[in-house]
């Protein structure tokens, strides 16, 4: 019995070029062909056809069939174990939208985030997704809680205008310095605890003050960091 490249393709489930892609990364050999120059394919290519497609509903690469058949067993556990974390990736992310959708919050909340992202400034979340890049878990736990219970000196420090006069300013650095000395106490250093290292860390918080706070409030955080230092 001989079959068209269609047909074996339909016999297998698949499709023509399908067919014609095996045949041209190696995995399937190329039949003989009639006087007329068609394919002719036989039982053994149909069994070979079978045999890829089932590896491909098993979600094994076609590039990494090869290898599925010289050590099986140990592909196929390989495969368990991407499969298994991709699972649990998933399952992270449901978590994440069940959150998202609970507080009707911003699709980019970042993980934990998504109770307070609404109650965020504009300012406060590109923050909040520069500081992601750097911060680790833990930090972002206690950056967490610290931006969701904001005091009266955090709020000015928010609401603060760009030509606040430099009593105001000395002001708000004094009323906020108790929370500062605290957070520094008991938290983790931010730019120390960083995945990302201390020097990248720094240099990203930075870039972001200066790019996103105004004059006045910068004044304030120099004048916050000078007090915290003596």
């Amino acid at each position: 019995m001989a079959w068209s490249t269609r047909q074996v393709a339909e016999l297998a489930g698949t499709t023509v070029k399908a067919v014609r892609h095996y045949h041209e990364i190696g995995l399937l050999d190329v039949p003989e062909r009639t006087a007329n120059g068609y394919k002719q394919y036989g039982v053994p290519h149909l069994v070979r056809l079978v045999r890829i497609r089932r590896l491909s509903d098993l979600g094994i690469p076609l590039s990494e069939i090869a290898a599925v058949e010289d050590e099986p067993e140990e592909a196929i556990r390989a495969l368990d174990a991407d499969l298994e974390a991709r699972i649990d990736r998933l399952v992270r992310v449901r978590e994440e939208l069940a959150v998202i959708l609970r507080h009707r919050a911003s699709v980019y909340a970042p993980p934990g985030f998504a109770s307070v992202y609404g109650d965020l400034s504009e300012r406060q979340r590109s923050l909040l997704a520069v500081y992601s890049t750097v911060f680790s878990e833990r930090y972002l736990a206690e950056f967490r809680e610290l931006i969701g219970t904001p005091d009266e000196a955090e709020r000015e420090f928010e609401a603060l205008p760009a030509d606040a006069d430099d009593a105001v300013v000395a002001d708000l650095a004094e009323r906020l310095l108790p929370a500062a000395l605290r957070a520094r106490a008991e938290g983790p250093d931010p730019v120390a605890d960083s995945p990302r290292g201390p020097r990248r860390a720094a240099q990203a918080m930075a870039e972001a003050a200066a790019e996103l706070y105004n004059p006045a409030q910068l004044r304030v955080l120099e004048r916050l960091v000078g007090l915290m230092a003596t």
